[in-house]
């Protein structure tokens, strides 16, 4: 499997991730774009608990990115269950010293063409929070389109917010 595009690839977590991962996620800026599940602040110990939780995935379905040749975030499919075993939700992050480099648009590209590809599937979205027009620039460039808004669907920074819903819909099946 070759998740590479230019100077960016996807690839398996190592341990000696750990350090450069809790120093980028731990990072205000960051978590207000994700889910209360992705910690603030972020520490050692949390990157090393997450490192640890994907290492025995079969199939991979979260990546971390590289940058050449350092890594610069994280990249994952949350597949469905049951009815929804054909779809996954995909989430991202990219250290704020690479933001604006592209580097998302391509990661994102390559783990959609993996998700079609490898893993069957024939439906990946995102939720993104009203406020993240960042992201929702980068699905729209990965040919993402926006589906709904869900009105007041989520509660982040002590305040109710939309969620804007997106997908990608694979076109050959």
């Amino acid at each position: 499997m070759n998740l590479t595009s230019g100077n960016v690839k996807l690839r398996s977590f190592t341990e000696n991730d750990a350090p450069r991962m809790a120093e980028l996620a731990n990072n205000e800026k960051i978590s207000q774009n994700l889910r209360d599940g992705f910690p603030h602040p972020y520490t050692l110990n949390d990157a090393k608990t997450f490192i640890k939780n994907c290492m025995n995935q079969n199939p991979i379905t979260i990546f971390a990115i590289e940058y050449n040749g350092e890594y610069v975030g994280n990249v994952g499919l949350v597949p469905g269950q049951d009815v929804y075993r054909k779809s996954a939700e995909i989430g991202y992050f990219i250290g704020e010293p690479y933001w604006n480099k592209g580097i998302a648009t391509i990661a994102i590209n390559l783990i959609t063409e993996y998700g079609f590809k490898d893993l069957e599937l024939v439906r990946i979205h995102a939720g993104i929070f009203e406020y993240n027009n960042a992201s929702m620039h980068v699905l729209e460039k990965c040919g993402y389109e926006r589906d709904a808004i869900f009105k007041k669907a989520i509660v982040k920074k002590n305040s109710i917010w939309d969620e804007y819903r997106y997908s990608k819909i694979n076109l050959n099946c």
